[in-house]
Order: C-alpha cells, then structure tokens, then sequence
C-alpha cells in the first residue's frame, strides 16, 4: 500500500484552469464583448483567463466557440484601415509638416504601418497616432 501511495504521488496529473472561451463566431477584425465569452474548467496552455483581459480587444483571426483564445489571437482594435486617407505629420522642434496620406495597412495606435505620401507617391513608414494621424520621422 505505502509503494502504492508513493508511486501515484509520482504520477503527474493534469490540473484543469479556468479559461475564456468564446460563445460564438468571433470573425477576424471583431471586437469583443462580454456576452461573446464564458469561463470554463479546460486545460490549455497559453490560454487566456482573465475575461476582462479580453472584453473591447479586436479578434486577429477567427474565434470559434469553446476553444482556447490565446494572446497572439487577439489585438487592440485597429483605428486605421487600409486604403484610409490620413494626416501624416512630421515634428521636429520648431517645425511641423503635414501632408495628406494614403494607408497601404492597417494597425491600431501605437502600431508602425506604410503610408503613401498622396503629393509625392512616396512611401513612408509611420506610428499610427492615438487621434489616427501617423507620425512620421
């Protein structure tokens, strides 16, 4: 009995966690809201599970009911589509430019996206602004 109780107290076994699941279709580019998830006891590594670390997030990819949601599946909702018309601006000490742009991705704030210059057809990289202004330097 006692070689028994030492050997299963050697065997690992698998503690189930708590993780959020969607309970519907979240399609990619869908922000997420509370009526659109529920905890459940499932093991997952890498799952998320915390409901508020999600509600208000944009979906990266497809969510399907009942399956894990992981942090690469989910972003900041974007405020800049592609193809959007945008302020471009450049800050420097005592000079501002602005010229008007075209969004050649798609990101939200904070993000770096390609941004064509509508005057001269150049392409230029930016940090997508809070306001949805890209910040070139």
């Amino acid at each position: 009995m006692r070689n028994l109780i030492c050997i299963l107290a050697l065997i690992p076994f698998a503690a189930l966690a708590e993780i959020v699941v969607p309970t519907r279709t979240i399609r990619a580019k869908e922000v997420i809201a509370a009526s659109d998830l529920e905890v459940k006891p499932i093991d997952a590594n890498g799952a998320i599970q915390n409901l508020p670390d999600l509600i208000g997030q944009e979906a990266r990819i497809a969510l399907y009911p009942g399956r894990p949601i992981r942090l690469s599946d989910i972003g900041p909702p974007a405020i800049v589509d592609r193809n959007d018309l945008v302020t471009l601006v450049f800050d420097h000490v005592a000079l501002s430019i602005t010229a008007e742009g075209r969004a050649l991705g798609r990101g939200a704030a904070g993000e770096r996206i390609r941004v064509m210059n509508l005057s001269s057809r150049t392409t230029v990289m930016g940090v997508i602004r809070p306001d949805g202004q890209i910040e070139v330097k």
